[in-house]
């Protein structure tokens, strides 16, 4: 029994949801609903009325025709009593009998009880008391009977619930009034009426009038759900419609049809679309001649840049025999022309990321050895800046998908910047992974930044500080291919930074490139962080990336 009410309780939990899922989502149901209820509701209220309208009117005049017979038969008693010279006991005792038959007779009713009226003198000629109500006598009141027993010439009714020859209970009335009998003197009498008649009418009229409500509210609701339908199904096409439109498909359009609102408002929607479409069309055109212009330039200036630096080297080898202005002029000019050539192979990077021509070459990889070989690179400039470059590897690093060439350059990237940024305190790298993902936290101590920095950190050519002298050459673009180097492995470059306490920067790559990622083994903000200051930066797959 109780397995069988868990599933009864489950089973309305699940409607429960499925109902209130429904009326959020859908203004169709919702629509109806709403109509339906609240024509149920005032249908309901009507019904009520004309039920009890109804029912008082059949009570008013079946009563009206109670008291007609019962004021018609009491007289013809009384006739038949008046009009007898019965004078001994048993006289009298027929003559009553012949009343109350002639009593049931004019009321047509079978219920009649006769009671000598109390407080009179005692008479051997007067009949004992009479009633064909049986053993249901105590119908009759004692109230009743007082007002009957007052007055002698009124008629006063009440009602009262019978039974009937099955037992069951009816509604009835029962009316009192007073006759005289010949020597026995004053007597009660009660004529009951059974108003089964009346109570069918009033359950026929009531089942009607609620299979008619009933039908009317089924009625109501299909017709509401055809109207609607009528107008949702178009804001249905236009919702679908504007949602192909967000995610790209440009070409969709909502059906033209009619001169009413609705295809009014498919124009409308439609001629949005073709000014969005054209405007998206032109601003993508820009797009790709700006793509083309930048790597066609990092080309063309590949040849001139090349005889640039042989020139250059040829200068800054020989550097010792110039004079010592000359000497700086042809250092300035090696560093310069390295950075420019960074800076080409920079924006040829970024060019092939904006034109969606970036395959992955990825092979299996422990992030942990290419850390190391990293640091170990870079181990001189942090000894130069004053920075100590730590790794911190727990263990459980098994080899992972991945570019590595891609994924050295992020690493590289990362440390580099500790390095700059670090103020001379230590820079400790972190490599943990767990069964999905592999993660590598850079972590340095340094100036930190504001949460208005970070918001741009990832922003091509954006500095923190225009004014800081750089020490290790960047362009300006490292953290920008950085990001779209883990978004070309569908990971996550993320940052934290609290002004004082410096930054860290975590990369999350999954174990399979393509899988999704739920879960850094890395925490951020870093266990040692004392600030809360925290911004996600998720680097979001590309759509034109080809992994």
């Amino acid at each position: 029994m109780d397995r069988v009410d868990w599933r009864s309780w489950g089973s309305w939990r699940r409607l429960t949801r499925r109902l209130r899922r429904s009326w959020r989502s859908s203004l169709q149901f919702r629509t109806v609903a709403i109509t339906v209820v609240a024509s149920g509701a005032a249908i309901g209220l009507v019904g009520v009325y004309m039920s009890v309208s109804v029912g008082n009117d059949l009570f008013q005049s079946r009563l009206t025709q109670v008291l007609v017979d019962s004021n018609r038969a009491t007289a013809a008693a009384q006739g038949i009593l008046d009009s007898s010279d019965a004078a001994d006991r048993v006289q009298v005792q027929t003559l009553l009998e012949s009343a109350r038959t002639s009593i049931s007779a004019a009321s047509s009713s079978r219920l009649v009880a006769v009671f000598r009226v109390p407080g009179q003198e005692s008479s051997t000629v007067a009949p004992q008391d009479s009633s064909t109500f049986g053993t249901n006598t105590a119908v009759i009141s004692s109230d009743l009977r007082k007002t009957v027993q007052d007055d002698a010439d009124g008629q006063f009714w009440q009602s009262v619930t019978l039974a009937s020859d099955d037992g069951s209970s009816i509604p009835g009335i029962v009316v009192g009034s007073q006759i005289t009998v010949p020597v026995a003197g004053k007597y009660e009498l009660y004529i009951g009426y059974s108003l089964a008649d009346a109570e069918s009418t009033l359950l026929f009229v009531q089942r009607t009038l609620g299979g008619a409500g009933l039908a009317l509210i089924v009625l109501i609701g299909a017709v509401t759900w055809i109207v609607v339908r009528f107008v949702v199904s178009p804001i249905q096409v236009a919702a679908e419609t504007s949602q192909k439109l967000a995610s790209g498909d440009l070409g969709v359009r909502i059906p033209e049809k009619g001169e009413d609102v609705i295809a009014t408002l498919a124009r409308s929607f439609n001629g949005m679309a073709d000014s969005l479409q054209s405007q998206i069309k032109e601003l993508a055109d820009l797009s790709e001649v700006q793509q083309r212009f930048v790597s066609d330039v990092s080309h063309e200036l590949r040849t001139p840049l090349t005889t640039i630096r042989l020139a250059g080297d040829l200068l800054y080898d020989q550097r010792a025999t110039f004079p010592p202005a000359t000497e700086r002029t042809a250092e300035l000019l090696h560093t310069q022309v390295e950075r420019f050539e960074l800076l080409l192979a920079d924006l040829l990077e970024i060019s092939r990321y904006d034109a969606g021509s970036v395959q992955l070459e990825s092979e299996p990889t422990n992030l942990v050895h290419l850390a190391e070989d990293v640091i170990d690179g870079m181990r001189s400039l942090g000894d130069s800046k004053g920075s100590d470059l730590r790794l911190v590897a727990p263990g459980g690093h098994l080899a992972a998908e991945m570019d590595p060439r891609r994924v050295r350059r992020i690493v590289n990237n990362l440390i580099g910047n500790a390095i700059e940024h670090g103020e001379g305190k230590p820079v400790v790298v972190s490599v943990d992974s767990n069964e999905s993902a592999v993660a590598l936290s850079v972590r340095d101590y340094g100036m930190g930044m504001t949460q208005a920095e970070i918001s741009h950190v990832f922003d091509r050519f954006w500095r923190a500080d225009p004014s800081r002298k750089r020490t290790i050459g960047g362009t300006g673009l490292g953290l920008a291919i950085s990001l779209e180097d883990a978004a070309a492995h569908h990971g996550w470059l993320q940052v934290w930074s609290s002004p004082g306490a410096g930054s860290c920067f975590r990369l999350t790559l999954p174990r399979t490139i393509g899988a999704t990622l739920t879960v850094s083994p890395n925490p951020l903000p870093p266990a040692d962080a004392e600030s809360a200051g925290f911004v996600s930066q998720h680097a979001e797959p590309r759509r034109d990336h080809h992994a």
